[in-house]
């Protein structure tokens, strides 16, 4: 876990094209053989960095949400637990986006597995929409595409907002937008949304 938890770090602030076995080794005071036993190869540590990225995404974002009721409550939560995350990224940037800049155009396994739990997300956000609309907490039209995009959108402009440009309010503004998402799908009391603490991560 020490070991990931570094090579964690070191691609939040290098990228993945930034993690070798040799920087690794040497911040963990190891040899390079010895990471390398974990590893094999560089492209296995990025495939490792990302496997558990995702898996302290899912921990972090998605599964405090699945404890509240379903429909706007978790979607409410989804989002909330999101832009916390996005907020404690700021300093040191989201694996997601910056992966998604790296490998956008360069094939091959590590872009595939970026892409997939990108996807697998984006999914389970656009689940929690169907049923938030299926428990009529929207109006029986909203166009869920559009408002995953939207939302999807209001996620990367926070990203770049707050962390580039440095500019202040980016978050509430991001969570201004998210409101407006749902009022214009026909959302309501979603001033007095009562989410329990145990659901969303710590800020």
């Amino acid at each position: 876990m020490a070991i990931l938890d570094m090579a964690l770090a070191q691609a939040a602030h290098q990228g993945l094209e930034g993690l070798s076995i040799g920087v690794l080794a040497n911040a963990l005071n190891m040899s390079k053989s010895g990471v390398f036993a974990h590893f094999g190869s560089r492209e296995e540590l990025q495939l490792a960095v990302i496997g558990e990225y995702h898996q302290r995404f899912s921990r972090d974002v998605f599964e405090p949400a699945l404890t509240v009721p379903r429909g706007l409550p978790r979607l409410q939560a989804l989002f909330d637990n999101w832009m916390r995350l996005t907020a404690v990224e700021l300093h040191k940037g989201c694996l997601y986006i910056s992966g998604a800049a790296e490998f956008d155009d360069r094939p091959g396994p590590v872009r595939d597995a970026l892409h997939g739990m990108v996807s697998d997300w984006l999914a389970a956000m656009k689940r929690a929409l169907r049923i938030t609309r299926d428990e009529g907490h929207l109006h029986a039209e909203a166009d869920l595409e559009q408002m995953l995009f939207e939302i999807h959108a209001l996620i990367l402009a926070l990203h770049h907002e707050a962390r580039f440009m440095r500019s202040p309010g980016s978050i509430e503004r991001a969570r201004t937008g998210f409101r407006r998402v749902l009022l214009q799908n026909g959302a309501v009391d979603i001033d007095n949304l009562a989410i329990p603490a145990a659901a969303v991560m710590p800020a």
